[in-house]
């Protein structure tokens, strides 16, 4: 993939943790999950963990990509997603948002909800949290 068609790619962080997923206030007041492009030569995994510390203070792991991986660089407007596991329980200091534009929704929240607070989540995103969802 070429460096151009990679900083032109959106990745999403999917972190999923204690029947919770992490979600971001957007600019205009709505909620979405954290979200940014990708750097040179940078995977999809490594670019949500990235953005998830830049812009949460928390430490996480990009683990899983959902849907399809060569999607990466292929299309800008459809971001990847990619599930990513909490190692931090606490944010360190020297985050971009403050903590009141940083939230936890419950996993059946926003599957229940569909679009609470204006967080649009992409099918396949909605799909995963449905099967890590308790009955």
């Amino acid at each position: 993939m070429a460096p151009e068609q990679a900083a032109e790619s959106v990745v999403q962080a999917v972190v999923v943790y204690d029947g919770q997923v992490l979600l971001v206030e957007e600019s205009h007041g709505g909620w979405r999950l954290p979200s940014g492009g990708l750097e040179p030569a940078e995977t999809a995994e490594a670019a949500a963990a990235r953005l998830v510390y830049e812009l949460t203070g928390y430490l996480v792991d990009g683990s899983t990509t959902l849907g399809p991986a060569a999607a990466v660089g292929t299309d800008a407007r459809t971001p990847v997603a990619v599930v990513c596991q909490l190692l931090t329980e606490e944010p360190s200091a020297g985050a971009r948002l403050t903590p009141e534009r940083i939230r936890w929704f419950s996993t059946a929240e926003l599957v229940r909800a569909g679009r609470p607070g204006n967080a649009g989540l992409p099918e396949v995103v909605r799909a995963y949290l449905e099967g890590h969802t308790p009955v």
